[in-house]
């Protein structure tokens, strides 16, 4: 079989512990025999972004600006503990907040759904999309361990000088202090990203935050929200008769969980970050969910949305054997080659990432699969595969089907 040639280069983050394991083996059996493979490369490990002072993440991002699209493994936002593992000069912030702020826009995140994987919440009959606002929050903050009595103040000083204050908090004992930042711009970016995404998608969209508590900060994105829906957006969605409503987070949560599904959640940053979570573990694993970060100015980065398998990597630096779900890895590899794809007018190679998607499911609907999905699976007969092995079985499941079709 003659491989697919591209056109342009797709921007490739490699990442860390036992997500860069199996990067390494999606492009060995999924992608380099099937595709002439051009990609920029960026190492976002641990330690290269230690050796770069993070500059890497910055390349990387600014990469993403040129060409395009990009794809990314999971990598670590270091702690404590992980200073002292890997010896940090400092505690680098994390990589996707980064390349985050850089490129602006949303990121959407989907459950991959299976037969034979049944949501936790039993009245869920679809996929819950959420939107994550891509910019800012604790993301982006500023803190500070207080270690004395004081009073802590926010001070905005404007260019000709003058300064407004308020004050947060007088200390009388130890404790913290962040502080965060928003833009119009990126939350009107937001609240566009979100209706086109519902309307391409027929979908309704949902808007949480708490404004009842936070009366600027999360008013403001409720109004932003509001006064694009009005303007630009109300007769759209007549038309195309879906809805879009605001409503309290805690409200949100309640509803979802008694919904059926089927509908975009738009969520501030570190919301979405949580919601996600729960979201796609409630539909069966963290490593089934997809995730794509798209800007205003239309690139795109495509990702996992799990961590880097902290775990699972410890077991295989000593040889044990792992069984590690790869299905979000390698969906972020097929949803960036298809729209390199897409943008390049190349329909092989978007043929192919459809394909491989197919081949991914169906090879876990025939009952080969991972040990998390194994634990979970209401079918009959299932066999428990190792990391390498199931990515084998997609080979050998997308072969059939290329044959098939061919």
């Amino acid at each position: 079989m003659e491989k697919i040639k591209m056109k342009t280069p797709l921007v490739e983050m490699d990442g860390d512990e036992m997500t860069r394991i199996l990067w390494r083996m999606i492009k060995e059996e999924l992608i380099y025999p099937y595709i002439d493979l051009k990609s920029e490369y960026y190492d976002l490990g641990l330690e290269h972004r230690n050796e770069t002072n993070d500059q890497v993440t910055i390349d990387s991002a600014n990469a993403n600006k040129k060409y395009g699209v990009a794809v990314k493994c999971a990598t670590i936002t270091p702690n404590a503990a992980r200073m002292e593992e890997y010896h940090l000069k400092e505690m680098w912030k994390s990589p996707n907040g980064t390349i985050r702020a850089i490129l602006d826009g949303t990121v959407f995140r989907a459950p991959i759904t299976v037969k034979g994987i049944e949501p936790y919440v039993r009245c869920w009959k679809k996929p819950i999309t959420i939107a994550r606002h891509a910019y800012g929050d604790v993301y982006k903050n500023t803190e500070m361990v207080i270690d004395r009595p004081g009073k802590a103040e926010l001070v905005f000083t404007a260019e000709d000088g003058s300064e407004t204050r308020s004050t947060i908090f007088e200390f009388q004992r130890p404790g913290v202090l962040q502080g965060m930042h928003n833009l119009d711009g990126s939350i009107e970016s937001f609240a566009r990203s979100c209706f086109n995404y519902a309307l391409d998608t027929k979908q309704d969209l949902w808007f949480a935050t708490k404004d009842t508590i936070s009366k600027k900060y999360d008013h403001t994105f409720k109004d932003i929200f509001q006064r694009i829906f009005e303007e630009e957006y109300r007769a759209r969605f007549e038309a195309a008769h879906i809805t879009y409503f605001y409503t309290l987070i805690d409200d949100a949560v309640a509803r979802v969980m008694k919904s059926e599904g089927g509908f975009i959640w738009a969520c501030k940053n570190y919301d979405g970050d949580v919601m996600s979570d729960m979201i796609s573990s409630a539909f069966g694993s963290l490593a089934m969910m997809t995730s794509v970060l798209v800007s205003p100015d239309g690139n795109y980065e495509y990702e996992a949305a799990h961590g880097t398998v902290q775990r699972h990597y410890y077991k295989y630096r000593k040889g044990e054997e792992t069984s590690t779900n790869s299905v979000a890895t390698i969906f972020a590899w097929t949803g960036a080659l298809r729209k390199r794809g897409e943008l390049d007018d190349i329909p092989e190679l978007v043929a192919y990432a459809d394909r491989m998607e197919q081949a991914v499911i169906h090879t876990i609907e025939g009952g080969k699969m991972t040990k998390d999905l194994a634990l979970i699976s209401s079918l009959e007969h299932v066999t428990v595969l190792n990391s390498e092995d199931f990515i084998k079985a997609v080979r050998a499941t997308y072969e059939e089907l290329s044959g098939a079709v061919g």
